[in-house]
């Protein structure tokens, strides 16, 4: 029996469908592993509070480049770290939040404040000491000069 994934409304407000399918499974889950389960006070906000947010990005390639775009207004450059590789990017960083207004005065809280991370693997390699970080008006920029394998060099033969 395949488990079923809870609903947006479940995980929300920490509910639980009750039908005689449902029944059946946390039973078998009971059954296989005995230990005590989380409280139901634990909800799936607490463990996505643990968690890094995850950067949006548009990743994309010329014939010379690939570049990365994201958004990161309201980050310090100091609050920011980027790590390339020749076939990966991680970009890690913080977003303070300013304790400006009181919680019970927000209407609509939808800002992410925190850490957050991203780890894009490259669909080719490429020259890290050429790559750049640009960031306009909170938008970064990364441009990463792809590797071109087929080029050819001559090397010369120096005698001692």
């Amino acid at each position: 029996m395949a488990k079923e994934k809870k609903s947006f409304f479940e995980r929300l407000t920490g509910s639980v469908r009750v039908d005689d399918e449902r029944d059946e499974i946390m039973e078998e889950k009971e059954e296989k592993n005995p230990r005590k389960h989380a409280p139901a006070s634990s909800s799936w906000s607490d463990e996505e509070e643990e968690k890094d947010g995850e950067l949006t990005v548009d990743v994309y390639q010329t014939p010379e480049l690939i570049v990365i775009k994201t958004m990161i207004a309201g980050v310090r450059p100091e609050d920011l770290d980027i790590s390339i590789t020749r076939d990966m990017v991680t970009i890690k960083g913080r977003r303070e939040e300013e304790k400006v207004v009181k919680e019970e005065d927000y209407f609509a809280r939808e800002l992410y404040w925190g850490t957050f991370s991203r780890t894009i693997t490259l669909p080719s390699e490429i020259d890290v000491d050429e790559s750049e970080a640009i960031e306009k008006h909170g938008l970064l920029i990364l441009k990463l000069p792809k590797l071109d394998k087929k080029r050819l060099s001559k090397l010369k033969v120096k005698t001692i």
